[in-house]
C-alpha cells in the first residue's frame, strides 16, 4: 500500500481507506465501528490500513449520519455526604475514573452528572447515547426519566422493585454482607448491629437480608438502625449514640456505607469505648475514608475499576443492539482486614 498518495492537507475519508484496502465504503464503516457481518481478518486489516493513513472519522458528519453523539453518563443519586470522601473523592469518583478511562477506550467520552437537586433539569436536555447510574434506589426518577427519552440504561448494582428491568453489573452485596458478618463473629461479637441508609438501595436492601439470615443462622439478636444518606458522617455518629443507648452491651457495628462507619468510630471514641477492643466496626467500600480513618477501618475491595469497565461494555453492547447479558457478575469482593475489627 502507497500511504504517501493519501498524505496531504485535505482530510482523509472513508473512500481513501477502502481504496488501500481494496474493499466497499459500506466493509470499512462496518469494519471501524464494529458493526455488521465483516470477516476478522478483513476487520482487522482495514483498521490497520486505517491507522497508517492517519485516517480518523469526521465525528460531526457521522453524528448526522448515525445520531450517536459518542457519549455517555454517570449519575447516582447518592449524595456527596456518601458518595464522596475526603475532596469529594470517594465511591462515585473511583468509579467515573476508571468508567473515563474505560469509555475512552471504546471511543466515547463520559460525562459526569453529580448527584445535586439542579441536575435533575438537565437530563431532559442532556445528549447522550447512554448512561449509566451507580446504586440507583428504586423506582429511581432518573432511571425513569431517561428511559422515557430513549436512551440506554445500565445500573451498577441491581435497581430493587424496577418497573422496567434494567441491565445491571451485579456487586453481590449479600454476598459483602455475610463476609463482614462472620468476620465479626470470628473476632468473637456476639451482639453486632447493623447501620444501613434509609432509602431503597440494593446494597442496603440485600445486607439487610444478609444481617437477617445472619442473626438468625446464629442466635443473635436482630439490630438494625438506619440514618439518612444526607446526614454523611454526623448521621452515622448519631446513629451510633442511639444504638449504645438502646443496647449498651453490642460489641460490633456493621456500616456497609464508610461515611456512617466513620461516624460511628467517632462516636464510640467519645463515648469512652475502645475500637476494636470494646466494640469492633467494619464497612463495605474500602475508599479513602476507610484507609484514612484511625484505627483504620476493615472493608471490602469490591473491584471497582473492573466494575466500571463491565458496565461500559454491557452499556456499549445495549447502545449498538448486540445480544448481551442482563446481568453481570462483578469479581469476587475481598476482605481487607484492619485495626477497626481485630486488634493487633
Amino acid at each position: 500500500m502507497n500511504s504517501a498518495k493519501y498524505r496531504g492537507p485535505r482530510r482523509l475519508t472513508i473512500a481513501d481507506v477502502a481504496e488501500a484496502a481494496g474493499v466497499s465504503r459500506t466493509t470499512v464503516s462496518h469494519a471501524l465501528n464494529d458493526r455488521g457481518q465483516v470477516d476478522p481478518q478483513t476487520r482487522a486489516r482495514v483498521k490497520e490500513v486505517a491507522h497508517q493513513l492517519g485516517y480518523s472519522p469526521n465525528l460531526k458528519a457521522q453524528r448526522l449520519r448515525t445520531g450517536r453523539t459518542h457519549s455517555i453518563a454517570l449519575l447516582s443519586s447518592m449524595p456527596f455526604a456518601v458518595a464522596g470522601g475526603p475532596s469529594r473523592l470517594g465511591f462515585m469518583m473511583e468509579v467515573a475514573a476508571s468508567a473515563a478511562e474505560a469509555a475512552l477506550k471504546q471511543g466515547m467520552a463520559l460525562v459526569l452528572v453529580p448527584p445535586l437537586a439542579e441536575a435533575k433539569g438537565l437530563l431532559d436536555e442532556l445528549d447522550v447515547d447512554g448512561a449509566i447510574i451507580i446504586e440507583p434506589v428504586a423506582q429511581d426518577p432518573q432511571v425513569t426519566q431517561l428511559q422515557r427519552r430513549g436512551i440506554k440504561v445500565v445500573s451498577i448494582g441491581r435497581q430493587p422493585e424496577a418497573e422496567s428491568a434494567v441491565p445491571y453489573v451485579d456487586m453481590q452485596a449479600d454476598i459483602t454482607g455475610h463476609m463482614l458478618l462472620e468476620h465479626l463473629a470470628a473476632q468473637g461479637a456476639r451482639q453486632i448491629a447493623l447501620l444501613i441508609g434509609q432509602q431503597r438501595r440494593h446494597s442496603y436492601v440485600d445486607v439487610e437480608q444478609a444481617y437477617r439470615d445472619f442473626t438468625r443462622r446464629h442466635g443473635m439478636p436482630c439490630l438494625i438502625t438506619k440514618a439518612e444518606e444526607t446526614g454523611g458522617e454526623e448521621a452515622g455518629a448519631e446513629a451510633c449514640r442511639r444504638l449504645l443507648a438502646e443496647y449498651p452491651e453490642l460489641d460490633a457495628i456493621c456500616a456497609p456505607v464508610d461515611a456512617f462507619a466513620v461516624g460511628v468510630v467517632q462516636a464510640l471514641q467519645q463515648a469512652g469505648r475502645r475500637v476494636p477492643e470494646d466494640v469492633r466496626v467494619v464497612t463495605r467500600y474500602d475508599g479513602l475514608r476507610a484507609q484514612k480513618c484511625q484505627p483504620p477501618l476493615t472493608a471490602v475491595n469490591l473491584h471497582l475499576a473492573e466494575v466500571a469497565g463491565q458496565a461500559i461494555n454491557l452499556l456499549l453492547d445495549h447502545i449498538k443492539g448486540n445480544e448481551a447479558p442482563a446481568i453481570i457478575q462483578c469479581p469476587p469482593p475481598e476482605l481487607i482486614v484492619r485495626g477497626s475489627s481485630a486488634p493487633d
